[in-house]
This record gives structure tokens, C-alpha cells and sequence, in this order.
């Protein structure tokens, strides 16, 4: 005979069993009572990215219509990102704090006060050539902008004879790059790329100088880290294509390395005048400022002026015109061939006018 407490513990056991039957596994991201639980309702509202993507193309078309960035809206914008994304604003803060440091700095004319031989056509050679080499290595454009501070800073100091000056920059380079690179090339790649002017030991020996210089603190804001989070910032307005635009800032600062009048402007700056330049290549007629890029800056336009017209005049090969590394980079499809892109040839002054 069976119990009524026997009974109803089988019954009990047997519901159990059948709601057991029907369970599932789910993932974390379904359950609902999280704190953090992102809801599809959340997912689904408009919202905008705030971080930049260069591995995803889309399939958009190209459309110049002009960028939506108005006063009134452009300081909604600013007032919500600076509510929502603290940390951002506080990092780059701490990066333009970082820049401003002498030992994070070249000076800016040392190529008058210290170097006897080397002079700044010669130094733009030689960054050309490490832009090849960087194409030819498939290294990041952070390397490359790495490598040119690291050669600056130590021009700044110590006097460097013409014939070692290829050296100082591969080393410069191989720094960098170990620094910056998942696999980077190693020693004998360097000395391959310079038909082994120079020897392993040479290339080690001159690495060891410029570590001892730079006291081993390799990390430092370039212009690509800036131009990240302007980039970003900038795009957040416009109807065009978003990767054309971030390209074409990032050709403009590269360019920007080739020129040593470009060493004494702040690596912040020269990213603010290379967005500024960018939106004037893209929309000539609609001013290229706005609050929002002034907020998150620091600059106004005519902050940006003298650095934005060395800019244009390398866009235009005005200057630098025979340096083509760069320039052939950017003209590919895989960077929507934004060397390529028409700019009218004179800048109007009144975009330039304080606000």
C-alpha cells in the first residue's frame, strides 16, 4: 500500500521530470535578470557607434551631402557623449597631458641647432623610404608614426652624420615595430631592406642608442592616436561614407610626417587640422568646424590655421610633391583611393575667423 506522503512525493517527482524534459540551455546574453542585460527593445532604438571599425565595409554608397552639424545639434551631441563617455574624454585629456611633456617632444628646430649635415629634405626622403617599408612589411600606420617621433626625439639631442642617418631609421623602425606589431620583422629584414648597408650588429648597436635616449619609455600620443578619437567624433555628423572620411584623415596625417615644419605643432593639433582639412576636402562649402569638435579638441579654427595650410599644400603636392610613397599608399582601393579626391586650391579665410 502506498502512502498519501509516498503519493504525493511520486506526483511531485514526476511534474519535476516533465518540466526537466522542457528546459533548455540558454546563453548568458537571454537571461533576464542581469543589471547589465542588454533587451532587444534597447537594441533595437538608433543609436550611433562610438568606436572606429576599419575591418568592417559596408556596402554604402559614396554620398557627398553635406554634413549634418549644426550648432544647436553638434552641442546636444557634445552635452550626450560627454554624459555617457567619461572615460573617452578623461583618456584623451590624459593623452594631450601626456604629449605635452619635453621628453615626449622633438624640438622644433633642431635641425638648425643641432645637426650639422642633415638637413629636411633629407629627412623627408628618409620617411618616405620607411613608408615603403612599412608597405612592404605590411606594418601598422602606428608603427610608422611611432618610428618618425622616435627619429625626431633623438635628432633633437644627438648629432647624426648623413650616412648614418638610414640607420637611425630602420632602428627607429625595428623599435617601433616590437612595440607595436603582433610578428615583427626581425633584425635581418631590416638589414635586408638596406641591401645590408648596415649590419645586424650596427642596427642592434644603434637600437641600444636610441633605447637608452628615450630611457625605454617606447609609448607616446602620435597623431594616429588622436586622429582615432576625432575621427570617430567627426564622422558622428556626416552622410557620407564613414570609412572615406577616416581614411582621408589618416592619409593627411601621414603626410603630415613628411614635413619637419610639421614637428612643432602638438601630435593633437596636427590631428585637429588633418579632421578640419578632411571635412573641407569633402563638403568645400559648409564650414569644416563645429563646437563639438572644438569641445572634444580644444581647439578653435584659428588655432588650426598655419598647420591646416602646410596640410593642404602637401595634399596638393605643393610641397613634398616628389615623396610618393604615401601618396601611391592612398591611392588604392583599399583606402577608398582618398589620395585621389579633388580640394579646391585656396581655403577661405573666413573658416578660419574666431568664434
Amino acid at each position: 500500500m502506498e502512502t498519501r506522503a509516498a503519493k504525493k512525493r511520486a506526483e511531485a517527482d514526476a511534474i519535476a521530470q516533465h518540466e526537466s524534459s522542457n528546459k533548455r540551455r540558454v546563453v548568458l546574453g537571454e537571461l533576464s535578470n542581469l543589471p547589465n542585460a542588454i533587451f532587444p527593445a534597447i537594441l533595437n532604438q538608433k543609436c550611433r557607434k562610438k568606436t572606429l571599425s576599419l575591418d568592417h565595409d559596408a556596402d554604402i554608397k559614396d554620398n557627398k551631402a553635406a554634413p549634418v552639424d549644426s550648432k544647436s545639434d553638434a552641442d546636444a551631441n557634445l552635452n550626450d557623449q560627454q554624459k555617457i563617455d567619461p572615460p573617452a574624454s578623461q583618456i584623451y585629456q590624459y593623452l594631450h597631458k601626456m604629449e605635452m611633456e619635453p621628453k615626449r617632444r622633438p624640438m622644433p628646430d633642431y635641425l638648425e641647432k643641432v645637426q650639422k649635415n642633415v638637413s629636411a629634405n633629407a629627412r623627408g626622403i628618409l620617411i618616405n623610404w620607411l613608408a615603403e617599408v612599412a608597405e612592404e612589411y605590411r606594418l601598422l600606420s602606428d608603427t610608422l608614426h611611432l618610428s618618425v617621433s622616435y627619429i625626431d626625439r633623438f635628432l633633437s639631442a644627438k648629432t647624426v652624420s648623413k650616412q648614418r642617418l638610414q640607420l637611425l631609421g630602420v632602428s627607429s623602425m625595428f623599435i617601433a615595430s616590437k612595440y607595436e606589431e603582433i610578428s615583427p620583422p626581425r633584425v635581418e629584414d631590416f638589414c635586408y631592406i638596406t641591401d645590408n648597408t648596415y649590419t645586424q650588429a650596427e642596427v642592434v648597436e644603434m637600437e641600444a642608442h636610441v633605447l637608452k635616449y628615450l630611457n625605454f619609455e617606447m609609448g607616446s600620443p602620435t597623431v594616429k592616436t588622436f586622429l582615432r578619437r576625432l575621427a570617430g567624433i567627426a564622422s558622428e555628423y556626416q552622410k557620407t561614407h564613414k570609412l572615406q572620411f577616416e581614411f582621408l584623415a589618416y592619409y593627411l596625417g601621414e603626410l603630415s610626417l613628411l614635413d619637419y615644419n610639421c614637428v612643432k605643432f602638438l601630435q593633437s593639433m596636427v590631428a585637429a587640422s588633418a579632421i578640419f582639412l578632411a571635412r573641407f576636402i569633402i563638403w568645400p562649402k559648409v564650414h569644416p568646424w563645429n563646437s563639438a569638435l572644438q569641445g572634444y579638441s580644444g581647439y578653435k579654427p584659428h588655432d588650426l590655421k598655419q598647420c591646416v595650410l602646410i596640410l593642404h599644400d602637401l595634399y596638393l603636392a605643393r610641397k613634398a610633391g616628389f615623396l610618393q610613397a604615401i601618396r601611391e599608399k592612398y591611392r588604392q582601393h583599399k583606402f577608398k583611393n582618398v589620395a585621389t579626391l579633388p580640394s579646391p586650391p585656396e581655403i577661405p579665410d573666413t573658416y578660419f575667423d574666431k568664434w
